[in-house]
This record gives C-alpha cells, sequence and structure tokens, in this order.
C-alpha cells in the first residue's frame, strides 16, 4: 500500500467488540440524534458512537476519560503544535521604527503573539463559547488549538510561496496541511501495513468528530461550494481517504457546530489581539480612527479583504460603534495604567463578541444542546462587521507597514530558494522523517509532497538556518 493513503491495520479485538477496523467506515452516518455513546464508564452528552470512533481502534489506557479528552491531550502534547511557538503572528520581536504614541519610545516585546499563544488564545475563547452552547468543551478547544497545525513558516505569505511549489502535486493550503498533520505526519500511532507489515503512520489518530470538528474547508481543491476558483480548500488528493471516512454521512460543504464556533473564535482572538498587538508595540495610534482619509483606507481593506461586499457606511458605523464604548482605548503610552485598560478593552471585546454569537444563536434554535450537524452558529451581521473592521485596522497599521514588506520580500525568497534548493538535491537535506516519505513516494507527485512536508514543518528561523546551510 502507498504511503500517501492511510493504511488499514489488520483487524484486532476491538473489531470483535463492535468497533469497525481502520479504513472501514462505520454504516452509521455522522449524528443526527443517534443516541449518545459510552466510553468506558462515563458518557459524552450529545455524540454518537459513530462520532467517537478512531480510524485505527485502540483501547484506553485509562478507562474514564473520554474520547475527546484524549484528542484534546493529543494535539496540546504534539511537536506540531510546540512548533506554533517558532512562527510569528504579526508583531514581530523587534523595536518600532519610529516612535509611538505621544512621543514614547520605539516599543520592544521581547515575547510577542505567536501562532502558539494564538492558537492558546482562541482555544480559551473556543472552549468556553461552545460550552455555553451544549458543545463538549474539550472537542472545541481540540479543534482550535489545530486550527492553525498547517502554517508553514512566515504564515500566509510563506503559504503563498508553497503554494506555487507545490503547485504540480495539488498545491499547498494551511488548513489542508492540519488535516495532513493531524491524520498522518504527526508522529503517535502507527499500525502495520497489511501489504509489507511496514509500520505505517495514522498521525494521532482522533476520533471522527475531532478531525471533523478541526475541518475548516470540508472540500478539495477547486471544490468550494460557492467558488470553485477559490484557494481554500481542506484536503490534499492523497488524505482522500481519512477525510471520506470521517466525513461519513455529514451534509456535502457544510462544517460542524464545533468547526464553526473554532471558526468565530479564531477570528475573534486574532482581531481582537492584533489591534492589542499594534497598540502594544506603537504602529497604531487610535486617535487615527478618527480622522480621514485613515478611516476611509480602513474601510476599503475591510471590505476588500474581510467584509466583501459592505458598504463603507455600514463599517463606519461599526467602527463608531467601538469607538463609543467607554472601554474603548483612545490613547496608549504604555505605562501599567494604559496596559490595564487596553487589557480590559479585549476582554470587553471578546465578551462582546462571543455573547453576541450565543444570543443569536440561542434565539435561532432555542435552548439545547448544539452538536454536529444539530444547528447553525448564527454571528449577527453588525457583530461581523465590527470584527472585520478591527481586522482592517491590524491590517493597514501592522501588516501594510513599509518595512514589513521588504521583510516579506525577503521571507519570499527563503522559501523560494529553499525549495529550490531541496527539489535539486533531495532527498539529501531532507529530516529523517520526511526522507522516508520521499523514498517510499510512488512518483514524482508524492516526492515533491514530501519536499513541501519539510519545508511546512520549519519555524521561522529554523527555514532561515536551512536556507543558509542549502545555498551558502
Amino acid at each position: 500500500m502507498s504511503p500517501s493513503a492511510p493504511p488499514e491495520p489488520e483487524p484486532d479485538a476491538a473489531d470483535s467488540a463492535g468497533v469497525p477496523s481502520a479504513g472501514v467506515p462505520s454504516t452509521g452516518a455522522a449524528s443526527t440524534g443517534a443516541p449518545e455513546a459510552e466510553v468506558g464508564p462515563r458518557r459524552v452528552p450529545g455524540y454518537a458512537a459513530a462520532d467517537l470512533e478512531r480510524w485505527a481502534p485502540e483501547p484506553d489506557k485509562r478507562p474514564g476519560r473520554t474520547a475527546f479528552q484524549r484528542d484534546r491531550a493529543r494535539v496540546l502534547h504534539s511537536a506540531a503544535l510546540r512548533r506554533l511557538a517558532g512562527k510569528t503572528q504579526v508583531v514581530p520581536a523587534a523595536p518600532a521604527a519610529a516612535p509611538g504614541p505621544a512621543g514614547r519610545a520605539p516599543a520592544f516585546d521581547a515575547t510577542p503573539r505567536t501562532r502558539l499563544t494564538h492558537s492558546l488564545e482562541c482555544a480559551q475563547v473556543g472552549r468556553e463559547l461552545g460550552a455555553a452552547l451544549g458543545c463538549d468543551p474539550d472537542l472545541v478547544e481540540m479543534a482550535c488549538l489545530a486550527h492553525d497545525l498547517g502554517h508553514p513558516p512566515f504564515g500566509h505569505n510563506g503559504e503563498r510561496v508553497l503554494n506555487e511549489i507545490a503547485e504540480p502535486c495539488g498545491g499547498f493550503e494551511g488548513n489542508a496541511q492540519s488535516l495532513r498533520l493531524l491524520a498522518r505526519l504527526e508522529p503517535k500511532r502507527f499500525v502495520p501495513d497489511r501489504v509489507t507489515g511496514e509500520p505505517l503512520s495514522v498521525g494521532l489518530n482522533l476520533t471522527r468528530a475531532a478531525l471533523d470538528a478541526a475541518t475548516k474547508y470540508p472540500w478539495p481543491r477547486g471544490g468550494h461550494p460557492h467558488g470553485p476558483h477559490s484557494p481554500k480548500f481542506g484536503v490534499y488528493e492523497d488524505d482522500v481517504p481519512v477525510f471520506e471516512w470521517y466525513r461519513q454521512g455529514a451534509p456535502e460543504g457544510r462544517t460542524t457546530f464545533e468547526a464553526q464556533v473554532m471558526d468565530w473564535s479564531d477570528d475573534v482572538a486574532y482581531s481582537v489581539h492584533d489591534v492589542e498587538d499594534g497598540l502594544h508595540a506603537g504602529h497604531l495610534n487610535p486617535a487615527s480612527l478618527l480622522a480621514e482619509p485613515e478611516r476611509r483606507e480602513v474601510f476599503a481593506v475591510a471590505a476588500d479583504r474581510y467584509a466583501p461586499g459592505a458598504e463603507p457606511d455600514e463599517l463606519a458605523e461599526a467602527l463608531d460603534r467601538l469607538l463609543g464604548q467607554e472601554w474603548w482605548p483612545h490613547g496608549y503610552d504604555g505605562s501599567s495604567v494604559a496596559q490595564a485598560r487596553l487589557k480590559d478593552a479585549t476582554s470587553q471585546l471578546i465578551g462582546r463578541f462571543c455573547l453576541a454569537a450565543e444570543g443569536a444563536t440561542r434565539a435561532a434554535y432555542g435552548t439545547g444542546r448544539f452538536t454536529r450537524y444539530h444547528a447553525e452558529l448564527v454571528v449577527p451581521r453588525a457583530i461581523r462587521l465590527e470584527c472585520a473592521v478591527l481586522k482592517a485596522v491590524a491590517d493597514r497599521y501592522v501588516i501594510q507597514r513599509a518595512d514589513q514588506e521588504l521583510v516579506r520580500a525577503d521571507q519570499r525568497v527563503v522559501i523560494a530558494e529553499l525549495g529550490e534548493a531541496l527539489i535539486a538535491r533531495a532527498p539529501d537535506g531532507l529530516d529523517p522523517q520526511f526522507r522516508a516519505l520521499f523514498d517510499a513516494a510512488g512518483d514524482d507527485r508524492g516526492r515533491l509532497r514530501a519536499i513541501v512536508d519539510q519545508i511546512a514543518s520549519l519555524t521561522d528561523t529554523s527555514a532561515r538556518g536551512l536556507h543558509a546551510r542549502l545555498t551558502g
């Protein structure tokens, strides 16, 4: 069996106990009101037995722990999650180029937010919002922790270059890479190949509901239900078997309720905290949001990237609603008092966005427990526009800084040259894990995918280090 397809382990004792063999999907559909499943001596309210199945059956090491607690622990202890500490979120650990607001000295944050701290913040938001709506909190937290695992070095900037490098093997997408890590690349669980007997990885071997909850875009490349030309997708061609297994019975193109909570928590966490980081680093003067043409520029970014179709007037109303709150930070001088006020503002914003979603969802679906495909998360349009405006503020004043474009241009060169060097000399230059994938690949597409996997696994620093070694 090709290592590009998830393996089917030999039947074991779990099969005789009524658990399907790996690779042989259960005949039960994704939960739509089926009886709740029992995991050891404990139940998981709102979830059916099919939701708790794993691709490769395995016994529970400690009875009494739920399947979703195990899933969360596996992601939390994964090397892929740790590596996010070395991938920048928005503001790098470097001094600002010019004095910040009120003439204060250039800021220097020795411990800026990274993809890891963002994931932890997203997980905290998602856990509480999901629990308030009846989701299993461990399941939602796991999805939030896992949502950025596939980000390559240099974030979306690196993602665009990797997509060009990976074009011959189906492209690159951070969300599809996250699934690949969870279901294949992260070393945790191996099973023997049914033909050769060689050990094959099934990644973290998460439950069906966990893999589904971590899937933001449940379709392959070109399969977006409303935009076939969209660059967003959630599964590579050679990962389709496990995708079809955990999506069995799911409505086509529809995300689970837990995935929707994860997605909104991601939006909330990064919109709020990116603005916080921009203020703290001195890149954003709050007074700018009261003046023209700065406001028009923010609204243009919002309409183009974060709220397509939104009119400038409604975006202006959204920003003014936030500016009118008593807790909004109208100034920031870096003092302890200012830091406390800013932290309170971020807390107020998170509460505002989450309570609005909770209230609107309850108004639409009533009381009860919302899990899997039993409901849709409802976020009022006015709240989505407020969130979009915050994203645009961070984009305009932090991401679009002139000095950052020079940094991003250099990052693109690093990834492009790294790809060229590895393609020219592979398997030399590959880590043992990815060299094994390269050697086992049956064609050039598989070998290129192994090289892309290697590059995607790097942190910002290790990407520069490997680039320096390979290019001299």
